[in-house]
Formats: structure tokens, sequence, C-alpha cells
């Protein structure tokens, strides 16, 4: 069983809606793909329909934003209640707060190049959450960079010159406001070293202490070495350990299924979750 436990679709940061993103999951041979985009649930729906008629299993989960050491980290929460105020709460607000963040970055762009805020909102299509992605695409039809990665890596960088925070709740806070709502919390990307600083082995036992259910360890922007270290922080806490693509569409080189989850890791989320896997 090929299990893809992480990707995103224009209700986010992905190039795909929804059911095309189940389309694409079956056409590449996957048996269960997860739809997580950040802050939001809006394409479950359009993704349940679109599992069923390709014949592939769906997980319904979200990436959630949130801080740690203060750095920013991601939780992917699985099979949560979407209408439960726990999580909901923090979701519309890190979504709003994402929107003022994005708005700010341009100011501060336009200030050095050709950019506005509706080269933007052009870009973001049919998301709900808007972001630096979109940023950086409304910055690639400009022709000011030629991609999204020379995006980040140029203009939209944490440490950069352009960069704005943005309100995330704090790590342990999110941990228990996804156990609150029936999800199933794992640490999307912890070892992710090359897009800026992760944070000590300090911060996984609060998190496991909160109720952090797993790491996401086989991610292509994890080293061997930063594998092996999370491995052996996964097997210490006796956390799940998962794998997945983090599919962005075009909008990222990362192509479905080139990480996996064991089918015993998806029996023991959805052993914990409220929502159950959607069934083809």
């Amino acid at each position: 069983m090929r299990i893809d436990l992480h990707t995103h679709s224009t209700a986010s940061d992905g190039t795909e809606a929804p059911g095309e993103v189940l389309a694409a999951a079956a056409a590449a041979g996957l048996d269960v793909v997860a739809l997580t985009d950040h802050d939001t649930t809006v394409g479950w729906d359009e993704a349940s329909e679109s599992a069923r008629r390709h014949g592939i299993d769906l997980v319904l989960g979200t990436e959630v934003s949130a801080r740690a050491h203060g750095i920013s980290i991601h939780l992917l929460s699985y099979l949560q209640d979407p209408s439960h105020s726990a999580l909901t709460a923090e979701l519309d607000k890190t979504r709003d707060a994402r929107v003022g963040r994005a708005r700010a970055m341009v100011e501060l762009l336009a200030q050095d190049y050709p950019i506005t805020w509706d080269d933007v909102v052009a870009q973001s299509h049919d998301a709900v959450v808007l972001g630096r992605p979109h940023i950086a695409d409304a910055l690639v039809a400009r022709g000011i960079v030629p991609d999204r990665n020379a995006a980040f890596a140029r203009l939209l960088r944490a440490d950069g010159p352009y960069h704005v925070p943005h309100y995330a709740p704090a790590g342990v806070d999110a941990v228990r406001a996804i156990r609150a709502s029936g999800g199933v919390p794992v640490f999307a990307h912890p070892g992710a070293d090359a897009r800026g600083e992760v944070v000590p082995d300090a911060v996984f036992d609060a998190l496991a202490d909160a109720g952090l259910a797993g790491l996401e360890v086989a991610h292509r922007d994890h080293s061997p070495a930063q594998r092996a270290r999370l491995t052996a922080i996964a097997q210490r806490l006796g956390l799940l350990v998962t794998g997945s693509s983090d599919y962005h569409g075009s909008g990222k080189s990362n192509r479905l299924g080139e990480n996996l989850t064991d089918p015993e890791v998806l029996a023991a989320i959805e052993d914990q979750g409220t929502t159950k896997v959607v069934r083809s």
C-alpha cells in the first residue's frame, strides 16, 4: 500500500485544485493520500468527492502554522473535527495574520521592484490562505525571478530584508488545540535545516508532553543526518514516524509518492482521529 500524507491544493499554496490533487495521486499509483492545506479545511469536500470518483482513499487534514523556541514550525493535523472551535479559532486568526503579513511584504518589495498587491491577488486564484508562495508567483509573472525557488532564495527568505513575521500559536498550544478537536498532530519536516533554523531536542519533549503523535521523518528536505536524528527522537518519545511528498503541484519540484508512510502508522493515526478516512 502506497500512502502519502502531505499534499497541498489551490486552497492554500498548491497549483492544482483539491479534486485535481486526488486525480494526480491516483494517477501516480497512490492508494492513500492526505490533503493538508495550510490553516484551512476548505478543500475537504471537493477532495472527498474526487477521492471516491478516482478510487483512492483520502486522509483529511490541515497543516497548522505554529511557533516554538522562536522558530516557525508546522504541525500536520489529521482527521480532526473541522467545526471544533479549539482549532478553528486559531486557524482563522492565523489566516488573517497571513494576509496582513503578505500585504506588508509586498509594500516592502514594491520599494525596490515593480510589484503590486493586485499582482499577488491575481496569482492566488481560489486560495483561502494567501501567503509568500503567491508573492513568489507574482514575482515570477513580473519576470523579477525565474521561479518560486529563486523567489524564496533571493527575496522571500526568512532572514531577508523583505520578511515580515505573522501570528501563529505556540507549538504546545497548537498541539493541544488539534487534540481537543479530535485530530492527530504530526510535526511536519522538523529537520529541514536548509530552510532555516530547526528546533532543539527539548522542543520535541515539550510537544510530546502536550500530545504530539508523530514526526514526519521521510521528507525530501531532510538530510540523512536529520533523518537519523529524528528517528532516534521518535523512538525515545514513542512517536509515530511518517513519510510524505509535501506535494504542491507545479509550485515545487516535490513529486507525489516520493516518500511514503507505513500502513501500520496510518492505522494508528486513524485509531486516534475523530474523522474517518474517506474510503473509495
